[in-house]
C-alpha cells in the first residue's frame, strides 16, 4: 500500500506483524543495542518494533546500503544511516518502512492507521475546524471512508516529514489540511498540507506546505508525504 503513494526514488518494504518474536528471548534480526530498548517491552511491543525495523534494513539494502540498527533519536524520530531519509510505520498487524536517497527526497513521512473511526472526541483535537467542514462534505460524498482516521494519518505524515527538516514539534493545528479524492476513484487521492508556522528551509528556500498522497484497502488507511529539494 505504502510504496503506490511514494515516488519512484523511494523504497518502501511492507510486512505484516502476525509472527511471534519468541518471548522475552532476544528478537531475531536485532542488533543488540536495539534488543536493549525493548528488553521489558510486552510481546506486542517487541513484534512491531522487530517487524519494522526488518523492512528498514530490506529497504537499505534496496538502496545498496549496508543493514544496520535503526535506534530512536530526538522525540523518537528514527536515525537513518548518513546519506538517507526515511520513515517508519507500524499499527495493528502492519509495518511498513520507507527510505530515499538524500540526494533525491529532502524528506519522507509514511503513516498507516487501521481503517476504523477515531475514538469519541479525538477529532476535536486533531482537525481545525475549516478541516472539520470539509471532512462532513466528503463524507457526504464518499461515506465508506473513514475521513476523520484519514485526516489523522494525513497529519501524522506531516509531522513526520517535518521533524527531520526542522527538528521542532507540529502541533494538529498548524497544518492546514485539504484532502482530495482521485478522479474516478473512491478509495485513493492526494492532500495538500498548508503549514500554518514558518516552514522548514529547503535548500535556500522556505517551505509554506507539504504535498501527500491517501490510500483505503485492506483494512488500514495509509498516507505519505513526500518532501522534494527546491531546485533552482
Amino acid at each position: 500500500m505504502i510504496e503506490e503513494l511514494l515516488p519512484e526514488s523511494v523504497v518502501a518494504v511492507e510486512a505484516h506483524t502476525d509472527e511471534p518474536t519468541g518471548g522475552t528471548t532476544p528478537a531475531p534480526g536485532l542488533y543488540p543495542e536495539e534488543e536493549a530498548l525493548i528488553a521489558r517491552a510486552v510481546e506486542k511491543r517487541r513484534r512491531e518494533f522487530t517487524v519494522v525495523r526488518g523492512c528498514a534494513r530490506r529497504a537499505m539494502e534496496k538502496l545498496g546500503v549496508p543493514p544496520q540498527a535503526v535506534l530512536p533519536g530526538d522525540r523518537g524520530a528514527p536515525r537513518w544511516p548518513d546519506g538517507l531519509v526515511g520513515s517508519m510505520t507500524h499499527c495493528e498487524g502492519y509495518a511498513a518502512a520507507a527510505l530515499a536517497r538524500a540526494t533525491d527526497l529532502a524528506s519522507l513521512g509514511i503513516d498507516a492507521e487501521p481503517h476504523l473511526p477515531l475514538p469519541d472526541d479525538v477529532l476535536s483535537s486533531v482537525a481545525l475546524p475549516d478541516e472539520g467542514l470539509r471532512l462532513s462534505a466528503l463524507a457526504g460524498e464518499h461515506p465508506a471512508i473513514h475521513w476523520d482516521r484519514l485526516l489523522f494519518s494525513a497529519k501524522e505524515s506531516v509531522y513526520k516529514a517535518w521533524f527531520p527538516l526542522t527538528g521542532k514539534w507540529l502541533d494538529f493545528a498548524e497544518a492546514d489540511i485539504e484532502v482530495f479524492v482521485d478522479p474516478g476513484r473512491t478509495t485513493s487521492g492526494g492532500f495538500r498540507a498548508a503549514l500554518l508556522v514558518p516552514g522548514p528551509v529547503v535548500d535556500g528556500r522556505r517551505v509554506g506546505r507539504f504535498e501527500g498522497r491517501w490510500t483505503v484497502g485492506r483494512g488500514l488507511v495509509a498516507t505519505s508525504v513526500s518532501v522534494p529539494h527546491e531546485r533552482g
